[in-house]
C-alpha cells in the first residue's frame, strides 16, 4: 500500500525500536503497513489516516505529561485501528488486535496490557486522575473539538457522512445527547496544557453545533 503519510512509517518504527531492547524478533514495518490500510478503509470519512496523524500530533505537544508517551503512541496507532460505526466493540475489537500483534514484536506483556488498556479507555475518555497516560491519550484524541470553527465544521460534516446509514432525526437526536453529555462533564481535557489551551474552544464549539441540532 502506498500512503500519504510516509511519516507514519518512521514514527511507527521509531516507536517500536525504543520499547525492543535490540533487534524486533520480526519486521515491524508490515504491521504498520496492516495498520495504514485499516485507517484507510473507505468507509471512514473521519477516523482516518488524518485523525492518526493528529492524534501522534497532539501526542507530540503532550509528551512531557504521560509517564510512558512511547505506550501511548502505540495506543493511538491502535485506538481506532477496528473502526465500524454502526458497532459498539470497536475499541474491545483494536485492543485485541493490539494484544496479538505487540507480543509478536517483541513488546512484553506489561506493556502490550497497558497500551490495550489505553485503547479501550477512549469508551469513555474517563481516566483517573494519576493515569497521566489515559489522560495524555484522551486529551490526543480529543483536540479536535478545540479546532478553528471551520475545521470542527469539517470534522461535525465527516462525522456525519460516516452515519450515513442512520436518518437525520435520528442522528440528530443522538449527536446531541453524545454534545449534551460532553459540555456536562466538568473537565473535557485532563492535562494541563489541554485544559488551558484546549478547553475554552471546545466548550464553543460543543455548544455551537448543539445548537445547530436544535429545532
Amino acid at each position: 500500500m502506498t500512503t500519504p503519510y510516509p511519516e507514519l512509517l518512521q514514527r511507527w518504527a521509531a516507536t517500536v525500536t525504543a520499547l525492543v531492547p535490540g533487534a524486533a524478533p520480526v519486521d515491524p514495518e508490515p504491521y504498520a503497513r496492516n495498520l495504514l490500510g485499516r485507517w484507510a478503509e473507505p468507509h471512514r470519512a473521519y477516523h482516518t489516516l488524518a485523525h492518526l496523524a493528529a492524534v501522534l500530533g497532539h501526542l507530540d505537544t503532550l509528551a512531557d505529561h504521560p509517564a510512558d508517551p512511547h505506550l501511548v503512541r502505540l495506543a493511538a496507532w491502535f485506538h481506532d485501528a477496528v473502526y465500524h460505526p454502526e458497532r459498539d466493540t470497536n475499541e474491545d475489537r483494536s485492543a485485541r488486535l493490539a494484544e496479538r500483534a505487540l507480543p509478536e514484536l517483541g513488546i512484553g506483556e506489561k506493556e502490550t496490557a497497558e497500551v490495550a488498556r489505553l485503547v479501550r479507555l477512549t469508551v469513555t475518555h474517563d481516566p483517573e486522575p494519576d493515569d497521566t497516560n489515559g489522560e495524555a491519550l484522551c486529551d490526543a484524541d480529543l483536540a479536535v473539538l478545540a479546532a478553528s470553527p471551520e475545521d470542527y465544521a469539517a470534522y461535525a460534516a465527516a462525522v456525519r457522512t460516516e452515519y450515513g446509514f442512520v436518518p437525520d432525526p435520528d442522528f440528530r437526536t443522538g449527536r446531541a445527547a453524545v454534545l449534551t453529555q460532553l459540555l456536562a462533564l466538568p473537565r473535557l481535557f485532563r492535562t494541563p496544557y489541554g485544559a488551558r489551551h484546549w478547553e475554552d474552544a471546545a466548550r464553543h464549539n460543543l455548544s455551537t453545533e448543539l445548537a445547530l441540532l436544535s429545532p
